[in-house]
């Protein structure tokens, strides 16, 4: 059994969407980062910087409880524990933890920049809205251009390349973009959301 530490934050719904789809039996924890339960000093025995998602997996390596916190760290265990979507064979393995990594390193925290300065900062700062809001369009075009030449971010196969990314895509409207202006992004897009899997993982904790 998988206890999962999470909340419905595109960070969250990477790892909530992975369980689904790799059939994990799994316990949620709701951590209200509203709340600033994150802050909590059992949460953070398993989460050491205090952000969503931790895991801790009943059965992990040697049968033994094993905890884990940061989201591509748990994708990448989660797919090594099941055998799925992380290629095996070398290159569309790298390729895969190539565009996981450039969601984890560019994605994520330039998306979560252009939402703050956009919708959450205590005042309008222009410099800090103009700089996140063309990063954000920058790492679109980006991936439009990765999804004109493959199917998907690994190449021909679903991985947690895509699993990591499409919640990030889902708020890129919130953030000034219009997917309008990423056709491929788009066509990947609508075609993962048609996934049962990827439509549960979504719903998890909604209704908090």
């Amino acid at each position: 059994m998988i206890e999962l530490y999470s909340w419905p934050t595109p960070n969250g719904q990477k790892v909530h969407i992975a369980l689904e789809e790799m059939g994990l039996a799994y316990r949620v924890h709701g951590v209200n980062i509203g709340k600033g339960e994150q802050f909590a000093e059992q949460f953070q025995r398993i989460s050491p910087n205090g952000r969503i998602p931790a895991i801790v997996d009943s059965s992990g390596p040697d049968a033994e409880p094993f905890s884990l916190f940061e989201s591509g760290a748990i994708l990448i265990y989660l797919a090594e524990k099941t055998g799925q979507f992380l290629p095996s064979d070398p290159v569309p393995r790298m390729r895969t933890i190539e565009w996981l990594m450039f969601q984890m390193g560019g994605i994520g925290p330039m998306f979560g920049q252009a939402g703050h300065f956009r919708n959450q900062a205590p005042e309008r700062v222009e410099y800090g809205i103009e700089r996140y809001t063309r990063e954000t369009e920058r790492l679109l075009k980006v991936l439009d251009h990765r999804l004109g030449e493959v199917p998907y971010l690994g190449g021909a196969a679903y991985t947690i390349a895509d699993m990591a990314t499409y919640p990030w895509v889902q708020v890129a409207e919130r953030l000034g973009q219009r997917m309008g202006d990423f056709p491929n992004v788009l066509r990947w897009s609508d075609e993962i959301a048609e996934r049962p899997a990827v439509e549960r993982g979504m719903a998890v904790l909604k209704q908090e």
